[in-house]
């Protein structure tokens, strides 16, 4: 099944659900895709609809080329008015936090150009990151003269440690795509033109587990990271017990066990 919704002359985000995967695309080229209020809010709107459906296994969230995201729009920012407020689309809470709010669906960035500062925590919010060659990530926040506020000082420590953090948020030096990979921020680095069907590829293999082991899975994850190390055990513990609890049916779980062994070998 194919689900295109094609650009017009007002769209600044484009979205396709073909097989189980949804690919959103930033679409304001001629601005770097840089996040204006338009934008801001059409991705909100757009991400929670895509959570929402039953036939969205994995979203993969890229950008128009030549860039991932410049970040916000710094024209809209420096004519003042709420540039910075909320979006206001409707039924989302005020207090979610991030570019957009949390997910149960797995988000694959797929960063193909530049992905700055306010880009840059759009791209830290995603579960991983596939990146182009020509990928670049840099936090400009300070140069700008403003502060982060969509979780860079907590996702980005996380990605490649504190003291890179820091070397990152007060240098406002670009990473390229190789240092970036070094670094753990990025999973894989791809040619360019290879990109959106490696990242899309990585979200079929998403689409073919039980999408409900999934996103616990990723709830475990999340949350346990928000812990300290004995309080992640005991999540894990808990989460553990309470799934197996529920009960299991031996000839399901053997089933895939089968499947399991066979792709494995199919993967050496």
């Amino acid at each position: 099944m194919t689900d295109v919704e094609g650009p017009t002359a007002s769209e600044v985000l484009l979205v396709e659900v073909a097989d189980a995967v949804a690919t959103v695309t930033l679409h304001r080229p001629q601005a770097r895709n840089a996040l204006n209020r338009e934008l801001r809010k059409a991705l909100v709107t757009t991400m929670l609809t895509l959570d929402e459906r039953d036939d969205v296994a994995a979203v993969v969230l890229t950008g128009a080329d030549p860039a991932f995201c410049a970040g916000l729009d710094l024209k809209e920012l420096a004519a003042g008015g709420d540039a910075l407020r909320g979006t206001g689309a409707a039924g989302v809470r005020s207090d979610h936090r991030g570019p957009f709010p949390d997910m149960a669906t797995p988000v694959i960035g797929a960063v193909n150009g530049v992905a700055i500062t306010g880009g840059f925590e759009l791209a830290l919010r995603c579960d991983f990151l596939v990146a182009s060659e020509r990928a670049r990530f840099a936090d400009t926040h300070a140069r700008v003269g403003i502060m982060p506020g969509w979780g860079l000082t907590v996702e980005l420590p996380a990605a490649v440690g504190l003291r890179r953090a820091k070397e990152l948020s007060t240098t406002g030096n670009f990473l390229d795509a190789s240092t970036a990979l070094a670094w753990g921020l990025v999973n894989h680095v791809v040619p360019h033109e290879e990109l959106l069907p490696f990242a899309r590829a990585l979200a079929t293999d998403i689409a073919g587990v039980e999408a409900t082991a999934v996103r616990q899975m990723l709830a475990t994850y999340d949350e346990g990271a928000r812990l300290d190390g004995a309080g992640a055990w005991d999540l894990e513990a808990e989460v553990a017990g309470r799934w197996q609890g529920e009960g299991l049916d031996p000839a399901v779980i053997e089933a895939k066990r089968q499947a399991v062994v066979a792709r494995g070998r199919s993967q050496l």
